[in-house]
């Protein structure tokens, strides 16, 4: 189990056990029971306090694999707005819980089917203001 400190606005921690009560509801899997564990040891703040570098719903992340070098680009988002090939990745997936509260620098163990992996966060784009448009995320990038 992991005791490093994960960060969750008030706001994201309400619309979580929200989907968390829905789903468990409906379905126990361990995805959903990793998420509400997650939940469970994140310390809760105002969304105004929120570091820029805290991965929260929404939030553009760059992490690397440590064991292959791989660097992937993903939106971290709720599962209705989920799509992999546009780089949006769902809460609920293993990766998505794993990174969630957590913040640019850290590195976490992803449990896969092929065994724990090592990710570090390189970077965190916090999410845009709510009038900022679809073409201009688009053109965010790091590269």
């Amino acid at each position: 189990m992991n005791n490093t400190p994960i960060y969750i606005s008030h706001d994201d921690n309400a619309k979580l056990r929200l989907l968390l009560s829905a789903a468990l509801y409906s379905n126990a899997s361990a995805a959903l029971v990793k998420l509400r564990d997650e939940l469970d040891r994140a310390v809760i703040i105002d969304p105004a306090a929120i570091p820029a570098d805290i991965v929260t719903m929404e939030s553009l992340v760059e992490f690397e694999d440590l064991s292959t070098g791989e660097v992937e680009e993903y939106t971290i988002t709720f599962p209705e707005r989920s799509n992999v090939d546009e780089k949006r990745l769902s809460i609920l997936t293993p990766i998505g819980t794993a990174l969630i509260g957590c913040r640019e620098g850290d590195i976490l163990t992803w449990n896969t089917p092929g065994g724990a992996r090592e990710l570090k966060i390189r970077r965190v784009l916090a999410p845009a203001p709510a009038s900022a448009t679809p073409a201009l995320l688009s053109a965010i990038s790091w590269r």
